[in-house]
């Protein structure tokens, strides 16, 4: 079974460890379609997607859960968007010139590492730290260490596979309920840190773990799905219109003819003529019928 684009969890039998792996291409590769970002921000966004997946599965929640990374460097904003379905988004905002070597530290210059959680019942949630790893899984796991308290390890891959952008990767964390004994933990880790990143865009899953955890009794449950999905549509985008003062419509209009509403997450467009804004102002932006260019 191919595990292109999609998130299994695993569990070993004799310790109280839990793993999770996912495998990124269509996802990462729509994120990246519609813009042409330099090289290293494509590893960026690829290493968050993964990281955002394997968070995602980690939670036990109905609702969305936003990774972001800010700064004073080139890249000013990356950020990416899933939910509990492993439905994701992402984009990336640039200031300046990013070099294709330049690291987290390079392009983000000061900056923070945002995780917010929103549960659709219960209380919204918001972690923040700075940007003192190294890389994404290093910030990832401060994070866990300052708010979870939880062993946590992220091994994360991006790259290419069969000619096509690729991200893949590993969580592995230790259970809630674990007695002590955090050598097995480390043991595994070590065993996992040894996966390359061709084997992890090319094995299937149940290949993947026999490499590393041969000599382990391990529990392999069933994939789920992983997809790009934007939140986008014509009825939000008339609801953001409603908030802009009549005066700054009116000369928008006058300007171009119309107002093209473009979306930084999938490229869609949505046109908005005269009439169209006419008939928001009469239904208070219950009406949406028109023009809806993808």
């Amino acid at each position: 079974m191919s595990n292109s684009d999609l998130l299994y969890r695993y569990l070993f039998e004799k310790h109280d460890v839990r793993g999770e792996l996912v495998t990124l291409n269509e996802t990462y590769d729509h994120i990246l379609e519609n813009h042409d970002y330099p090289v290293a921000v494509q590893r960026l966004l690829g290493e968050m997607l993964v990281a955002t997946s394997l968070l995602t599965a980690t939670l036990k929640f109905d609702g969305d859960i936003t990774v972001q990374l800010q700064g004073d460097g080139p890249v000013k904003l990356a950020v990416i968007n899933g939910n509990n379905q492993q439905q994701m988004r992402g984009v990336a905002r640039l200031q300046a010139e990013v070099d294709d070597n330049a690291t987290l530290k390079q392009m983000l210059g000061n900056g923070y590492l945002v995780i917010t959680i929103m549960p659709k019942e219960g209380e919204r949630y918001q972690g923040v730290v700075g940007l003192e790893g190294e890389t994404v899984s290093e910030c990832i796991e401060a994070y866990f260490r300052q708010s979870e308290q939880l062993p946590t390890r992220l091994f994360i891959k991006t790259g290419a596979h069969q000619g096509k952008a690729a991200a893949a990767g590993i969580l592995l964390q230790v259970l809630p309920a674990h007695k002590g004994n955090d050598s097995e933990y480390e043991h595994l880790a070590m065993l996992t840190e040894t996966i390359k990143a061709e084997e992890l865009f090319s094995l299937n899953v149940e290949d993947i773990l026999y490499r590393l955890y041969h000599e382990e009794d391990v529990t392999l449950f069933e994939g789920q799905k992983v997809s790009f999905h934007c939140t986008c549509s014509r009825e939000r985008c008339a609801q953001a219109l409603i908030t802009i003062s009549p005066e700054e419509i009116d000369a928008l209009l006058t300007e171009e003819g119309h107002i093209d509403m473009h979306c930084d997450y999938c490229g869609s467009h949505y046109i908005f003529e005269k009439m169209d804004i006419e008939s928001l102002r009469l239904n208070g932006g219950t009406n949406m019928e028109s023009n809806n260019h993808h």
